[in-house]
C-alpha cells in the first residue's frame, strides 16, 4: 500500500482481525523484538485508504484468469497475487472432542476454559508452543510426552534442556504480567467448545506473548506438577467407556521420576487415556495437540502447477515468486527454495513471516517496475530471540549444528539458573550460538559469524567469563 498509493491493495482473510506488529524493537542488525497484537481490520483501511478488506475464506484460485474466488461467493481480480494463508495444527487425532490443538488466540481461548476444569492434562509435541504451555500451566498435573530424548528439541540440545527443567519443578514467583495485547472477539464467536478441535478451523497464528494475560490455572492448589515421557508418541487414545470394556488399564501419576515409584496403578475414572508408544497408559481430562504445523495450501492447489517443497510448502526461489506465473508466497505456507546462506534456516516463526512478509511486498514492486531487487539481509543469518521459562532465549545462525558436518565442535558455559551459552564452531570460524539468560552477547557473536573470521587462536577464552569478548571484537 505504501509502494502504490493509487493502486487497489485487497486484504482477502478469513478472520475479523488482523495480526499487527507493535512495539518493534531493532535488538542487532539481525535481531528483532515485537508484539503481534489483534486489531479490527477497520484500523488497516484507515491507515490506508487504497486498502480494501475482504472477510472471507478462499474457495478457489484460477490463476491462469488470475481470479480469486471466496467463500462468500465473490471474486477478486489481480495483477499480482501473495499467499500468506499461514499453516494448520497438525492433530494427532482429528475430531477427537479431547484433543485440542493450539495455534490461534480463539484455540487458546477455548483451551484455557477446559483448564480451569482440569486436574490433569497430556501435552504431545516438543517445540515453542508445547514448552510455554507445560511452563505456564499451574495447579494441574501435567504428562509431557516427547519424541526426543530432551526437551525443546527444535530450539535447544540437551545441555540446554537440563539447564532449564529445574524451572519447571520450581515454584514460579513471578507476578503476572499486564496481558500487552488487546483482545478483538467478534459476536457469536462463542461456538460450541467441541468444534474447535477441527484443524481446519482458521485463524491466525499466536504472538509470541500469547498465554500472557490467559488465566491458566487448573483446579489444585500446587503451582508445577510435570511428568515427562521421553522417546516416546501417542500410539492410541480410548474414550473412558471403550477404556472401560477393554478392562485397560492406567498409571496414576509418578511421584517422582525413578521408574520404581511409576508402576502404581490408577482407580479414579478418566474422560480420556492415551496408550503409548513405550506402554504406559495414562488418564487426563483432555489431551493437547502441539506437535508443529503443516503449511495450509490446500485451498489453492486444485487446478494450479504449484511446485511444492518437501515439507509440502508453497516453493518460493529468492524473490518469493511461486512456480506459477505473477503469485507471490511468504511466512508459513512458503518454502524457501533458494540456496540459502551457510548459517540461515526456514524455521516457521513469527520472526521470519514478518521479514518475508515485508520482502515479498518489495519483490512484487521491483518486479511490477522492472526493477532489480538484493536479496533482504534479514535471510543472511538465522537470528530469532523469544523467551522460555522467563529467561530470554537467543538463538543464532546453526545454533543446533543443523545440516554442518560432524567436524564441528561445541563450547560450552553454563551458570546453573542464571545462562547457558552454547557456540557452535567449524574450523575455526562460529557457525551459530544458543545465549540463555542475560548474556549480552548476542551482538558480539552475531558479528563473529555474520564475518566469518578465524576465531582458532582464541580456544577456550572465548567464552572465558574473566575475557571481556564484547571489548575484544569491538
Amino acid at each position: 500500500a505504501t509502494e502504490f498509493p493509487s493502486e487497489d491493495i485487497v486484504l482477502v482473510t478469513a478472520s475479523p482481525v488482523i495480526k499487527a506488529v507493535t512495539n518493534f524493537k531493532q535488538v542487532s542488525k539481525t535481531l528483532e523484538e515485537f508484539d503481534v497484537e489483534e486489531q479490527p481490520s477497520t484500523m488497516l483501511e484507515k491507515r490506508y485508504p487504497n486498502i480494501k478488506v475482504i472477510e472471507s475464506g478462499v474457495k478457489k484460485l484460477k490463476s491462469q484468469e488470475h481470479k480469486i474466488f471466496t467463500e462468500d461467493g465473490k471474486q477478486c481480480i489481480y495483477e499480482k497475487l501473495c499467499l500468506c494463508a499461514g499453516a494448520k495444527p497438525k492433530l494427532i487425532f482429528e475430531e477427537n472432542p479431547y484433543v485440542l490443538g493450539i495455534r490461534d488466540t480463539d484455540s487458546a481461548q477455548v483451551f484455557q476454559n477446559h483448564l480451569a476444569k482440569a486436574k490433569r492434562i497430556a501435552v504431545v509435541g516438543n517445540g515453542g508452543i508445547a514448552l510455554e504451555l507445560v511452563y505456564e500451566v499451574e495447579g494441574c498435573e501435567v504428562i509431557w510426552a516427547i519424541k526426543d530424548k530432551a526437551i525443546g528439541n527444535t530450539f535447544f540440545d540437551a545441555g540446554a534442556a537440563e539447564f532449564l527443567i529445574p524451572k519447571l519443578t520450581a515454584e514460579k514467583l513471578e507476578t503476572a504480567i499486564a496481558c500487552k495485547r488487546t483482545k478483538y472477539t467478534t459476536d457469536g464467536s462463542e461456538k460450541e467448545e467441541g468444534s474447535v478441535a477441527a484443524a481446519d478451523k482458521l485463524g491466525s497464528a499466536l504472538g509470541p506473548d500469547w498465554h500472557e494475560g490467559l488465566h491458566l490455572k487448573g483446579t489444585k492448589e500446587f503451582s508445577h506438577k510435570v511428568h515427562i515421557e521421553t522417546l516416546c508418541e501417542i500410539k492410541k487414545i480410548y474414550l473412558q467407556q471403550e477404556f472401560k470394556q477393554l478392562q485397560k488399564t492406567s498409571l496414576s501419576f509418578p511421584k517422582d521420576n525413578s521408574d520404581n515409584q511409576n508402576a502404581h496403578l490408577e482407580e479414579e475414572l478418566w474422560p480420556v487415556y492415551m496408550e503409548l508408544t513405550n506402554g504406559k497408559i495414562y488418564g487426563c481430562d483432555f489431551i493437547v495437540s502441539a506437535t508443529g504445523v503443516v503449511p495450509n495450501v490446500k485451498p489453492f492447489l486444485d487446478g494450479n502447477n504449484f511446485a511444492l517443497g518437501e515439507d509440502g510448502g508453497l516453493k518460493v526461489d529468492k524473490h518469493m515468486h511461486s512456480s506459477v506465473a505473477d503469485i507471490y508466497a511468504a511466512g508459513d505456507i512458503c518454502t524457501a527454495s533458494w540456496e540459502p546462506s551457510p548459517v540461515w534456516q526456514q524455521m516457521r516463526l513469527w520472526t521470519q513471516a514478518r521479514q518475508m512478509g515485508w520482502y515479498a511486498a518489495k519483490c512484487m514492486v521491483a518486479d511490477s517496475l522492472g526493477e532489480s531487487i538484493d536479496m533482504d539481509f534479514s535471510f543472511e543469518l538465522f537470528a530469532h530471540v523469544t523467551k522460555f521459562f522467563n529467561y530470554k532465549v537467543v538463538l543464532l545462525g546453526k545454533y543446533n549444528a543443523q545440516g554442518l558436518d560432524l567436524d564441528c565442535e561445541l563450547m560450552l558455559r553454563c551458570t546453573k539458573g542464571q545462562e547457558y551459552v552454547k557456540v557452535v564452531m567449524q574450523n575455526g570460524r562460529m557457525m551459530g550460538a544458543v545465549l540463555i539468560g542475560e548474556t549480552d552477547l548476542e551482538e558480539t557473536f552475531e558479528n563473529l559469524i555474520l564475518n566469518q573470521m578465524d576465531l582458532s587462536g582464541y580456544g577456550e577464552d572465548l567464552l572465558n567469563p574473566n575475557v571481556d569478548i564484547e571489548d575484544y571484537f569491538d
